[in-house]
Order: C-alpha cells, then structure tokens, then sequence
C-alpha cells in the first residue's frame, strides 16, 4: 500500500482540527499559541503534500519556509509579550501597586 494525496490530507485535517479545538478551548496563552502552530504546521502539510504530488513544483517547499520562518517571528513576539507580562505582574507584586 502506498501513501497517496489522501493519505496526507487525512493527516492535516486532523492536524488543522487539533488546533482549532486548542485554539477555542484553551484560555492558557501558551496552549493558544500551540493550537496556532498545529494549524501552521497542518497548512505546510498541505503545501508540501501538493507540491510532492506535482510535477515537483517548488512552489509548496516555499511557502512552506515561509510559514516557518512566521510561525517563528510569532512564537518570539508571543514569548515576549508574556515575559513583559510576567515582569509586571511580579513588579508591581513587590512593590504593592495594584494594576
């Protein structure tokens, strides 16, 4: 038995339905942002699946390391964000400011 398109398509949409269930679920920041790169990672499933079942067209491989590259860029902005928040928090815990 050989694995063919729909065996990859199967694959991401369980994927891409993980991470909306994460996504819509979850109040955790983090598990948000987990559910963000399982719906990342099924979307560069699909483009490297379709690109693999063509005429090996490099158009997939591309957009798939430039949803990479993104879901990177987002996963440093995020974690920044939440240290900046978790700072705050623990400043203003010390020195008694509410807020």
């Amino acid at each position: 038995m050989t694995i063919g398109l729909t065996h990859f398509l199967v694959v991401s949409a369980i994927l891409f339905s993980l991470g909306i269930l994460a996504l819509v679920t979850r109040k955790n920041t983090i598990l948000m942002l987990m559910g963000i790169e399982l719906i990342l990672n099924s979307a560069n499933l699909n483009f490297l699946a379709f690109s693999r079942f063509q005429a090996m067209n490099l158009d997939g491989h591309v957009a798939a390391i430039f949803v990479i590259i993104l879901a990177a860029a987002e996963a440093a902005v995020a974690l920044a964000i939440v240290l900046h928040i978790f700072k705050r928090t623990t400043l203003s815990m010390r020195t008694g400011l509410a807020g």
